[in-house]
């Protein structure tokens, strides 16, 4: 059974899960340029191959955030249904998981044009 408690829970890890998404997009943005910045440079084979490898790590992580947040949203989502059909559907913690909600959509609408 759903609980209010259950929903701040799945809204917060969305939440983190989409701060996390956010970091490593930057993250392989400045990977990338330092990759690029040291092949301009010249740098040494074994230093590039290094640094190659670190931005694939990264490129690696933002499909399974994705993943991970898909699971989450579909998660959350759920518990509201579940709550509302409980006719519990007031509050600032409803409100919140919400916005969520409509947050990581448009992400996801964003991310397939």
């Amino acid at each position: 059974m759903a609980t209010v408690r259950n929903l701040k829970i799945k809204t917060s890890t969305c939440k983190r899960i989409l701060k996390e998404l956010n970091s490593y997009e930057k993250e392989v943005e400045r990977e990338a340029a330092k990759t690029a910045d040291m092949k301009e440079k010249g740098a040494d084979p074994h230093d590039l191959k290094q640094q190659e490898n670190v931005l694939a790590e990264s490129r690696m992580m933002v499909p399974d955030c994705h993943k991970r947040l898909e699971a989450a949203l579909e998660d959350l989502k759920g518990t509201l249904v579940e709550l509302e059909e409980t006719d519990q559907k007031e509050g600032h913690e409803f409100e919140e998981a919400r916005n969520i909600i409509t947050d990581v959509a448009k992400l996801f609408e964003s991310s397939e044009v």
